[in-house]
């Protein structure tokens, strides 16, 4: 047994490790039995600590679901497990071996255990408020990516993207494909036309992205021929380090360098507590770690390192509190030509516009939240609130929707690993997988979420362009509409001008 240092002078043993490499279990146990350490300091957090230990997994709190970003925070957290649970398929390795096996040598000779790991729930926010909206695209495509077939996610994100494409096009611009002179009626043309374009754009967009996987797919004989002794590698380390920094920078920084700054400051407290420890981390963070522990006047306050990080300026929300602004000045406008009796803007005008617009919002959002397997009660509330979108557009009827849905649903972290191994069946053909993922409760609340947006998406465009058409023919349909309105909303104005 090594002899116990001093008060105050503790010592801290860095062992660097690959989470997917046998190697690195039997060097944790070797060193933490040779050391004999007055505590074992493992890159764990409580929540994952009490998983890998057969706990219950932390839920979703459901609160967190109406900021906007949790679902995201869990695709990124979710293609991060992905991709290491598929080096441990690759290498016959559990991932976090190598932290079990220095959580149960420690306890197996009674040291102490600390985990000294920032909230992993912490850490993916902050790194998904780091991404660039770009980078967030790379990663969720290659989440998909990983999810399949590359012909079989291509095509299929290619006729999502078609669907979405062609809906706008052709309640915009009017029949594209099928000629305009068909003797047909015009809701039959338009979806006729609706069907060929989305076919046209889906498959064109279709088969270029599965010309992208398959271009940039990496070689299976790069895993087969790695030799997972490297992966504790200082050199090789830095380089895999180097390379994610490049594709996000702020990314990094949540992941890497904030976490090795929290880690080091935990460390520097047992150190000063006169602690002697073996700390288990993995080797991308063992340099990190070690300049702070050898310097740790440089260590960032530790208040920096936590909470919720707020993303920057961003141009969706600008315009999505202006688009809002301008929705109520134009509301407020239309109550005032209302009030005052102007021609054309008479209450139970404004009570038909409103009230269509109300339902065919709610029914397309109801009824795709329902698609997506939602109780009645949760698509109910995603439609009501679906008329919201069009005039917020920072509020989505889906985390409503979701919202509701959670008192049905038990979600929690483990869901990730279950959906990891379902990814991975490469024997599965695409309906079978996603038929299993959607009793998954966290694919089935992200399914819910997304779908009942795309139903107040789809409810928003189909009403300004086709049913406002039959609705309001006899005052001349969306035109008419519009011109009673702008006259109705001019008209308010020239009074304000006058009364100032």
């Amino acid at each position: 047994m090594s002899e116990e240092p001093p008060s105050g002078e503790g010592a801290v043993r860095l062992v660097g490790t690959a989470h997917v490499s046998a190697d690195s279990v039997d060097e944790v146990e070797r060193v933490i039995e040779t050391e004999r350490p007055d505590v074992v300091a493992v890159e764990l957090d409580d929540g994952r600590y009490r998983q890998m230990k057969g706990g219950t997994p932390e839920d979703l709190d459901a609160s967190d679901l109406l900021r906007g970003n949790t679902i995201f925070q869990f695709l990124a957290y979710w293609l991060l497990s992905y991709v290491q649970a598929q080096l441990g398929d690759e290498f016959d390795i559990t991932p976090g071996a190598d932290m079990l096996a220095g959580v149960e040598t420690a306890e197996r000779l009674g040291i102490d255990v600390a985990l000294v790991d920032r909230d992993i729930q912490m850490t993916v926010q902050r790194f998904w408020a780091r991404l660039s909206s770009l980078e967030k695209l790379k990663l969720v495509g290659s989440l998909a990516l990983g999810a399949g077939d590359p012909v079989a996610v291509g095509l299929g994100l290619g006729a999502a993207i078609g669907g979405m494409l062609a809906l706008p096009i052709v309640a915009l611009v009017g029949p594209v494909v099928v000629p305009a002179n068909i003797a047909a009626p015009t809701i039959l043309l338009l979806v006729a036309d609706f069907l060929l374009v989305a076919a046209v754009v889906g498959g064109a967009v279709g088969l270029t992205l599965v010309a992208l996987f398959i271009l940039t797919a990496p070689d299976e004989d790069q895993l087969e021929e790695f030799d997972m002794s490297e992966l504790t590698d200082t050199d090789v380390v830095s380089a895999m380090m180097e390379e994610f920094r490049q594709f996000s920078p702020g990314g990094a920084e949540a992941l890497i360098d904030e976490r090795d700054a929290y880690i080091a400051h935990r460390l520097v407290a047992l150190r000063e507590s006169g602690k002697h420890v073996v700390a288990v981390v993995g080797a991308g963070h063992r340099a990190g770690i070690q300049s702070y522990l050898d310097d740790p006047e440089t260590l960032p306050p530790h208040d920096s390192l936590v909470g919720t990080q707020k993303s920057g300026f961003s141009v969706y929300k600008l315009f999505g509190y202006l688009f809002t602004l301008g929705f109520l000045v134009f509301f407020a406008l239309l109550a005032i030509a209302t009030i005052t009796g102007v021609e054309g803007a008479s209450g139970a005008f404004l009570l038909r516009v409103f009230g269509a617009w109300f339902l065919v919002n709610g029914i397309f959002a109801a009824g795709l939240a329902k698609l997506a397997g939602a109780h009645w009660t949760s698509a109910a509330t995603g439609g009501a609130v679906a008329w919201l979108t069009s005039i917020n557009p920072l509020l989505a009827p889906g985390w409503f929707a979701g919202y509701v849905e959670l008192r049905y649903l038990d979600v929690n972290v483990g869901d990730i690993s279950t959906l990891n191994e379902l990814a991975s069946n490469e024997e599965l053909p695409i309906r079978t997988l996603l038929a299993e993922m959607r009793q998954v409760p966290l694919f089935r609340l992200i399914a819910v979420v997304a779908l009942t947006n795309v139903g107040s998406f789809v409810g928003t465009i189909v009403f300004g362009t086709v049913f406002i058409r039959y609705l309001f023919a006899d005052i001349g349909g969306p035109e008419g509409v519009i011109r009673l309105m702008g006259q109705a909303v001019q008209n308010s104005i020239d009074i304000i001008v006058n009364l100032v």
